[in-house]
Formats: C-alpha cells, sequence, structure tokens
C-alpha cells in the first residue's frame, strides 16, 4: 500500500546519522505491516536497512540477532551442535501467518516491536531468556527482558524514537531442552495459544504462555513441578485471557492448560 502522507525518507548508515526524532516519523525495517494498512499520521520514515548490521553473531556467550534478522535469515541459522533448544526456532517461525515472501521480508525486531498476542518472535525469544538492546534518540542504551518489553496488545516499553537494536539470547538457555505446542482455529489461522516448555540439566524449568494471554506470560521453577502444580500456578497467575476472533477466553484457557499437561509429561519422559 502506497503511503501518500508521507515526505520524507532518510537513511542512516550509522547510528551517528539517526536524525533527531520528530512527530510523524516511522523507523522501517521489513514494513510489511507499515505498508499493509494506511498510516495517515506519518509523515518520515527512517530506513533502517542500510545500518548494515549482522543479522546473526554466535558466540560462545549465546546469540545476538540483529533487530533488522529477517525470519529467513533466523530459520536458516546453522547453530553449535550443543545448543539444543534451536529447534524452537523453526518451530517459532513457523507459527507465522505468513507466506515465504513476508518471512523473506518481515524482520525478528519488527515483530517484537508490534507486540501482538500471537507474535511468535515474542514466544521464541521470551522462552529462551532473551532481552532486547534498546537505542535511545539522547545516545543512551538500556536492556530489557522480553518478558517485560511487551505490556499487551500494540503495547511494549518504547519511548519515542527509541529503536531496538538487537535480541541477545543467551547460551544457557541455548543449551535446554524444551517442548513446543501450538494452536489455531484455522490450518494457517494466527496462534490462539502458544506454549513453550524450557528444562534446564540443573533441574530448573521454566513455561511461557502466549497467544491466549494478552502478553507473554513466563513461570519458572527450581525442578520440574507436577501438572496439578502447574495448572494450579497457571490459574493464579493468569487474570486474562484473550478474547478476539481468533478464540474466545474459554478456548484459550483450554488449550494452554492442556498444553502445559504435555509439556510437562514429555520433559518428564525425556529426563527419565
Amino acid at each position: 500500500m502506497d503511503l501518500n502522507t508521507i515526505t520524507e525518507v532518510t537513511r542512516p548508515r550509522a547510528r551517528s546519522e539517526l536524525t533527531a526524532w520528530r512527530t510523524g516519523d516511522a523507523f522501517l525495517g521489513g514494513g510489511t505491516w507499515l505498508f499493509s494498512e494506511p498510516q495517515p499520521h506519518l509523515k518520515r520514515l527512517v530506513d533502517l536497512s542500510l545500518l548494515g548490521w549482522e543479522p546473526l553473531a554466535v558466540s560462545a556467550e549465546g546469540l545476538e540477532i540483529a533487530a533488522t534478522c529477517t525470519v529467513a535469515q533466523l530459520d536458516a541459522l546453522t547453530p553449535p551442535v550443543e545448543w539444543t533448544a534451536v529447534p524452537l526456532v523453526g518451530q517459532c517461525c513457523r507459527a507465522f501467518l505468513a507466506s515465504f515472501k513476508i518471512w523473506n521480508t518481515a524482520t525478528v525486531g519488527g515483530n517484537i516491536c508490534m507486540s501482538l498476542p500471537a507474535g511468535p518472535m515474542i514466544s521464541l525469544t521470551a522462552a529462551l531468556d532473551g532481552e532486547v538492546l534498546l537505542w535511545a534518540p539522547d545516545g543512551a542504551e538500556r536492556r530489557v527482558a522480553v518478558v517485560d518489553f511487551v505490556k499487551g496488545p500494540l503495547q511494549n516499553v518504547l519511548m519515542p524514537g527509541e529503536l531496538m537494536r538487537s535480541i541477545f539470547l543467551p547460551a544457557a538457555a541455548l543449551t535446554t531442552r524444551t517442548a513446543f505446542r501450538q494452536i489455531s482455529l484455522a490450518n494457517h489461522g494466527r496462534s490462539g495459544a502458544l506454549v513453550i516448555g524450557k528444562f534446564a540439566a540443573n533441574g530448573a524449568f521454566a513455561l511461557t504462555i502466549s497467544a491466549s494471554t494478552p502478553r507473554p506470560i513466563k513461570l519458572t521453577f527450581d525442578t520440574l513441578p507436577s501438572a496439578e502444580t502447574l495448572r494450579a500456578r497457571i490459574e493464579a497467575t493468569v487474570d486474562t485471557w484473550y478474547d478476539d476472533i481468533h478464540g474466545l477466553p474459554a478456548w484459550r484457557r483450554h488449550m494452554t492448560l492442556h498444553f502445559a499437561k504435555e509439556i510437562i509429561d514429555e520433559l518428564a519422559e525425556a529426563a527419565r
């Protein structure tokens, strides 16, 4: 879709060339949402494509994902053999309501910044203890856990002019065992519930709930809990189940609880 209110496009090649933020500005990454509907409030686009950020950087500490990394680039990651949680990347990429054409344009950072309940890059990075690096217009930086970054549908902690630079996944999370469950009302529909379990070698367990809740919910345990304990914790923690055309709250709650039990059973069996 043409954005006929845009009067200027800037193309910085370095952080020092990022222009002063003003009302009516928007950062342009992949643009898959930006160009999908009218944006009459926008006057200027700041194109991030020439900043030259390396899409993926593997190190002993973990994985750094540039905010401009595309879904296709992330899915093509060749990880170290000890990163046992990496199959989760492909599972979350395939939870997108998107064609391969979108995969080659849509960015990881864009999906997180959209902050939709069904954003699969939110699910992935929240489950793997992801942390985002944010650049402020005045040159300051801050890091925020993904699970705290998203506040609700289309709501996050970004301040005006603040830019997501990257997402970091620590090696400790990437070397865990994971279990993934996802469901949609239609074969190729938006996720109605997406639940991920993460089980570490030291016995610690975490369950991340997304799509069925307005924002990602992460529950942590020192040891693998029983299915009954986990269910009680979910019921005590989640006070709102998301409600839209992609699923009623009662169905989302039921599927989340069902998936949580399956995940506990799967990881307990694997531990044995």
